[in-house]
């Protein structure tokens, strides 16, 4: 179940033996792709690394995912349509040329992406994945740039924000997609989709 207001999140429990230990989000993107693929669930996943892991508050400590101190947190799944096949993202979509060359638009699960805090509002198990659509102008993408670290960005007339489980997405020219920062080939018609609590993780 989704989480709700006023109700808490995450229990406390390690990761069962059977659980599989990822390093990034790349990492736990491949697992939960050869699991689709073979049609069943994903694994439980303990994360080490990675923007999902870091919105969750995880610190990398090994030890601490066996260990009774472990956060269980169940967490929806992206899913996005390329050229009519399926790929699934843990953490966030990105369509871009260059971060500050044209348009970029983001999907996001997880709330940072690298070191910039990219959707500061957004919740790993809200069933909702948090949009941004960026156009930035030259003169202001130093701004934005500067504040992207403590999630100041927003709000911007130049970056529209919005929540949805489901969006088609229709890019003037085909643009490059990162899952995870995995690569994909340029494309310009994007069916992306939340899958509410599709995930469980441990940090």
């Amino acid at each position: 179940m989704t989480i709700r207001k006023g109700v808490d999140w995450g229990t406390r429990r390690p990761l069962a033996d059977d659980g599989v230990v990822v390093r990034s989000d790349a990492e736990a993107r491949a697992v939960v792709t050869e699991a689709r693929r073979a049609g069943a669930p994903p694994p439980v996943l303990g994360l080490l690394g990675g923007d999902l892991c870091r919105t969750l508050g995880g610190r990398g400590d090994a030890g601490r995912l066996r260990s009774q101190e472990a956060m269980t947190f169940p967490c929806d799944l992206g899913s996005v349509q390329v050229a009519g096949r399926s790929h699934w993202f843990v953490a966030h979509l990105v369509a871009r040329r260059g971060w500050w060359r044209g348009r970029a638009l983001v999907a996001a699960n997880a709330a940072w992406i690298g070191r910039w805090n990219v959707a500061p509002r957004c919740h790993p198990n809200d069933g909702l994945l948090e949009v941004l659509d960026a156009r930035v102008p030259l003169g202001e993408r130093s701004k934005v740039r500067a504040r992207l670290p403590l999630g100041d960005h927003l709000p911007h007339p130049a970056i529209t924000t919005r929540r949805a489980r489901e969006l088609q997405v229709e890019l003037e020219r085909p643009l490059p997609v990162f899952l995870d920062g995995v690569a994909l080939p340029p494309a310009r018609h994007l069916s992306i989709r939340c899958e509410p609590d599709a995930l469980t993780v441990v940090v």
